[in-house]
């Protein structure tokens, strides 16, 4: 497994710009205890979000991701977007065109990724969670796999919309997750109650605890295997 980290110029928000990879090597004989999956074709991708108060090294540096993506043979792509909420703001960075569109787009200009609706994943905690949910329902053809984590939504006419552009695509699995004393939970059972009356088919896994790491890293020791196939 390889760690690329790409500088690039960002069209949208009109400057230098990174993101952090992780991409399976074809060969890694003689490395101790790593077992890799990979092939010769283009390979399927998750893009992993982080929270309001972290950056695009938080999943490595606070969970297994590299573990999991080496054991499976996928790319992982982790950008930042600062405090946004994944926006484009009036006084500030585009970030919701940035992560929507330009990011998944660079990195497969360098890398070898598969741009198929059903290679790619998006995943995200707290902020990150919900641009999973808005990312989705407006650009439902990009993804396959759609896993809000710690994060919810109110009911709302802007929410059905996007679910019903969700559903119209269709999608693989829709795993939504959140903890019993999380400050998101009135929210996420919102989400819950709103996949169900727009008639989307989806998991809804409650945990103990509130927005913790122990709880992101419970989740994505579950939804893993689910996406990780």
């Amino acid at each position: 497994m390889a760690l690329i980290k790409i500088n690039f110029m960002s069209e949208v928000l009109g400057r230098q710009s990174d993101i952090n990879v992780i991409i399976p090597q074809r060969s890694t004989q003689g490395q101790i205890g790593i077992e890799t999956k990979s092939g010769d074709s283009k390979y399927k991708t998750l893009l992993l979000l982080h929270g309001l108060s972290d950056d695009n090294t938080i999943w490595q540096r606070f969970t297994s991701i590299e573990r999991y993506a080496t054991e499976k043979g996928i790319a992982v792509i982790m950008p930042s977007a600062d405090r946004s909420f994944y926006t484009d703001m009036k006084y500030g960075d585009n970030y919701f065109t940035y992560i929507s569109e330009e990011v998944l787009s660079v990195a497969r200009q360098f890398l070898p990724l598969s741009d198929k609706r059903e290679d790619n994943y998006v995943a995200g905690l707290s902020m990150g969670g919900g641009h999973t949910i808005a990312a989705s329902g407006m650009y439902p053809d990009t993804f396959d796999y759609i896993c809000p984590l710690s994060m919810g939504a109110h009911k709302s006419d802007e929410l059905s919309a996007q679910l019903q552009g969700i559903k119209k695509a269709g999608y693989k699995l829709y795993w939504l997750a959140c903890g019993n004393t999380d400050f998101l939970f009135d929210q996420a059972n919102e989400l819950d109650q709103a996949l169900t009356e727009n008639g989307l088919e989806h998991t809804y896994y409650v945990s103990e605890g509130g927005h913790v790491w122990a709880n992101w890293r419970l989740y994505l020791n579950t939804f893993a295997p689910l996406l990780f196939k």
